[in-house]
């Protein structure tokens, strides 16, 4: 009679009493720590769990790798995609893109940030420039004004005459 290990840790004897196989250094085992304790295949395989699963040609079974240019190699446990020519298999997505294409909208966007941020402080630049340059003639003014009428902050304004010249 075969007796099966519960609680925490039980995968760790006998993989629980569940299936389990290793083929070419991966291990799979329908052991599951959590949940109601009962033996499930893991993904990529089929079965009761307790005496076998089957490996899923998931490239048979049409349930991967469905682009056009992809093309399918299934392995034990999983499968694998690849793409035709210079063409990149994006597994999320499950379709294939142009390296180049993602190279080139990598570098144009480089550019474009580049470009952006010169002419943000080119901008900046002329803005405080003619700040300066208002703020210095203003200040060139009013002191040419004072010196012809008397202006309502002539305290502000410094007095271009020496103390010998009014006496």
């Amino acid at each position: 009679m075969f007796l099966a290990a519960a609680g925490p840790g039980k995968c760790l004897i006998n993989h629980g009493g569940c299936w389990h196989e290793t083929r070419n250094g991966k291990t799979f085992s329908a052991c599951q720590e959590s949940g109601d304790g009962n033996c499930q295949c893991p993904a990529g395989f089929q079965g009761d769990g307790v005496k076998k699963c089957e490996d899923i040609d998931e490239c048979k079974e049409r349930k991967a790798c469905q682009c056009p240019e992809c093309n399918c190699r299934d392995t034990w446990g999983g499968y694998d995609c690849t793409c035709s020519g210079d063409l990149l298999y994006i597994k999320e997505h499950d379709t294939c893109i142009s390296k180049t294409a993602v190279q080139a909208k990598a570098a144009w966007a480089a550019v474009w940030g580049i470009l952006i941020v010169i002419i943000v402080v080119a901008v900046g630049s002329y803005i405080v420039y003619k700040y300066r340059l208002r703020s210095y003639m203003d200040s060139e003014i009013r002191a040419i004004m004072a010196q012809y009428m008397p202006l309502d902050n002539q305290g502000e304004v410094p007095n271009h005459t020496r103390e010998e010249d009014r006496s």
